[in-house]
């Protein structure tokens, strides 16, 4: 049995949408089965609407990405969660996915299998290692195990060096910038390394 990677995120206006996209081509590259899903939206269409950025976005996804369901977590052997930040924590959306889990957590199908955390905010210092520390903490509580970049290649200096895991700082909405998608499919890889190296 190989290593299956499931990259479940949360993106508003496409930037974290990018990032899981290169966590799966990075998973994918080291032969890797892997499942891009995205999270069910609970914002109203009322707040949708009021930014074209997010409607864009949410309606080019629709049909591309399926949601994440529990299915695809007892299925994996290895987990990538990617959400922007939200005043320095996880994206509603996100976490309203993740609380659904105990189930899951009581059955124990978590314990023991990697995971890794990436972000995106509109401001340099707005709050990406405390949004990834605060996945992490979910991590914790699964009996998972972290798997962060950290300083392993100088690749991850290009993208500002985020040892926790890869964050996007958007600015005025630019996209994530080579470097960090390099970043993040690097990140992808050492995921997709470490699970099979606990698989045996």
């Amino acid at each position: 049995m190989g290593v299956r990677v499931a990259v479940i995120y949360y993106s508003a206006t496409g930037n974290v949408h990018q990032l899981a996209q290169a966590v799966a081509e990075g998973a994918a590259a080291r032969n890797a089965d892997v499942r891009l899903r995205r999270v069910p939206e609970l914002a109203p269409d009322s707040a949708i609407d009021a930014n074209p950025a997010w409607r864009a976005h949410t309606d080019a996804i629709k049909n591309e990405v399926p949601e994440a369901t529990h299915e695809d977590l007892e299925w994996a052997t290895a987990y990538a969660f990617g959400t922007p930040t939200r005043f320095g924590n996880i994206a509603a959306q996100l976490k309203q996915f993740m609380d659904s889990t105990g189930g899951l957590w009581q059955a124990g199908v978590f314990h023991n299998k990697p995971a890794t955390s990436f972000t995106s905010a509109m401001n340099r210092h707005g709050g990406q290692e405390s949004t990834l520390l605060a996945l992490n903490n979910v991590f914790y509580h699964w009996g998972s195990i972290l798997v962060p970049p950290g300083y392993t290649d100088p690749l991850l200096f290009a993208a500002g060096g985020n040892p926790y895991g890869t964050s996007w700082p958007s600015g005025g909405g630019e996209g994530p910038d080579a470097a960090t998608l390099e970043a993040a499919r690097y990140q992808g890889r050492h995921l997709a390394d470490i699970a099979d190296r606990l698989r045996g």
